[in-house]
């Protein structure tokens, strides 16, 4: 995210007043660009992942396409969608952040699937031109709304249940994101 708040404040810095600062931010935009692409990716887990020479997989490395970090068709994307969606997606086809049975987050117990990471996957599908997919994993989790059309946070994997934060307005910023990407994928 380092890496967005500086591309954003480039295109902003003559709104912001940080036009003498462009070069500065430009030349730690791409250090940190260089520095995700040669460490942030492994030839082992077939995808980016979570830390630096890690195998872990994090759902949140899907935002990479979102942002518009790397282009959703570019092959090692391509490899971080297949990977989440092999390795981090439960059998409803919901997505966890990441698996927290590893111990990689240093807390005890699970969590549930996250509602805004399976739209997440279903955003960087669209736009990796994977329309059909992405309409499956999203009509998958809107299914997880309440009688009243709210979304929580998680869901957990062997119930169903919804978990967390309720209402959480990320997964439904997460819902309008991947209906919007879906849409304009469609076009």
């Amino acid at each position: 995210m380092c890496w967005v708040a500086l591309d954003r404040a480039i295109d902003m810095a003559s709104l912001i007043g940080g036009e003498d600062r462009v070069e500065d931010w430009t030349r730690t935009r791409e250090e940190i660009r260089t520095a995700i692409l040669d460490k942030g990716w492994s030839e082992k887990a077939g995808a980016f992942t979570q830390y630096f020479g890690g195998e872990d997989l994090d759902a949140s490395n899907l935002m990479m396409a979102i942002v518009g970090f790397l282009p959703a068709d570019d092959p090692r994307m391509l490899a971080t969608i297949e990977a989440t969606e092999r390795d981090l997606t439960d059998d409803r086809g919901l997505v966890f952040r990441y698996r927290a049975e590893e111990g990689v987050d240093g807390l005890a117990g699970t969590e549930g699937t996250f509602l805004l990471c399976t739209f997440w996957l279903a955003e960087a599908l669209a736009r990796a031109g994977k329309v059909e997919r992405a309409r499956e994993v999203f009509e998958r989790a809107i299914a997880f709304a309440n009688d009243v059309g709210l979304l929580s946070e998680e869901v957990d994997e062997q119930t169903g249940e919804l978990l967390g934060n309720f209402p959480q307005a990320f997964s439904h910023i997460g819902l309008i994101n991947a209906a919007w990407a879906i849409s304009q994928a469609e076009r």
